[in-house]
């Protein structure tokens, strides 16, 4: 039986630091099909588009796609527009796919009968503000306990992160919604299931992925996620996970708590004291990482928690409409 052609897409933008990588691991899999490599270019600013150029001269599986507004989902629907193939594949500039990814995620898509398939989010640092933020990722006190974040058996799942995909399946709902800018692969994932379609989780799939290694993009990363996150709940309130309203009741409790603490009610300052001192420990007893990361991790905690939880409030009583974030399309 011949092995299924694949479409490989990943939008980009101002990714000149992390595009030759992510490019010459999808080109290094070890996959017996034809595939091809759709780049979704926005409007960079730091010579993204002279190396991606470079990289499609140098390879003919590597077709180049307009994306003049910059936008994920918009790359994102007008690669799988021209797309060839009847299985796609989705890979960011941040990520790196792992070793057999494409082989071992089209047969486990095939054979689990599925239209949407993910696997680990494998995060990784350089730095130790990076490590700490890597970490993070990868533990349930960090941002969550996803099974794309923290492992666990193969089944059915709440989403996926990036994803393998039967092109039928977007085709079906409409692709992604271009007027989502950070959530949309959770949101599409409700509605592929909405229609019948099967959103499995496989531990045996990994992608490496780069975390922001600066504080400010943290900030903004964690801000912008939290007010969309914020709106799509307030979409879809009963089929929101519990663990969203984490970080969003922890900024209401300090904040009630502060309030307290200036009406002279000092046991209000209670909130922050306890999250600190969790923080601190979480900080004292993380594995892997140098006392320098540990310390990181003091401020990428609270970075991530505040960020994500402020925006969540903002989100879910305004709306995310004002918020649309051009400067960055991936994750």
């Amino acid at each position: 039986m011949a092995t299924a052609p694949i479409s490989v897409i990943m939008p980009v933008l101002n990714e000149a630091g992390h595009l030759a990588d992510a490019v010459a691991s999808v080109m290094a899999q070890n996959y017996d099909g034809d595939f091809e490599l759709l780049l979704a270019l926005g409007p960079s600013t730091d010579g993204t588009n002279q190396i991606a150029a470079e990289l499609a001269a140098a390879d003919s599986r590597i077709r180049l796609i307009d994306n003049p507004r910059g936008l994920t989902t918009v790359g994102l629907n007008e690669a799988i527009r021209q797309s060839k193939h009847d299985i796609i594949i989705r890979i960011d500039a941040h990520s790196e796919p792992a070793e057999g990814y494409f082989a071992n995620g089209v047969r486990i898509l095939l054979m689990q009968k599925a239209d949407l398939l993910g696997g680990i989010m494998d995060a990784r640092g350089r730095s130790a503000f990076q490590k700490a933020t890597a970490w993070a990722y990868t533990s349930r006190f960090g941002i969550g306990g996803a099974n794309f974040h923290v492992g666990g058996e193969a089944g059915e799942a709440e989403s996926a992160y990036l994803g393998i995909f039967k092109k039928s399946a977007l085709t079906r709902v409409g692709g992604y919604d271009e007027t989502i800018i950070r959530g949309e692969d959770w949101e599409l994932a409700q509605r592929i299931k909405a229609t019948g379609g099967l959103v499995w989780f496989s531990p045996e799939l990994r992608v490496v992925y780069w975390p922001r290694g600066r504080f400010d993009r943290l900030v903004k990363q964690f801000y912008s996620t939290g007010v969309w996150r914020g709106d799509l709940t307030k979409r879809d309130l009963k089929n929101a996970p519990k663990r969203y309203f984490a970080p969003p009741l922890l900024v209401a409790a300090v904040i009630a708590g502060l309030w307290m603490v200036l009406a002279g009610w000092y046991i209000g300052i209670l909130p922050l004291a306890a999250y600190l001192m969790g923080a601190a420990g979480l900080a004292a007893t993380a594995r892997g990482l140098s006392l320098k990361a540990r310390i990181a991790l003091l401020i990428v905690l609270p970075t991530i928690h505040f960020s994500w939880g402020w925006g969540f409030w903002v989100g879910f009583f305004k709306g995310a409409g004002q918020t649309i974030d051009k400067s960055r399309v991936n994750k």
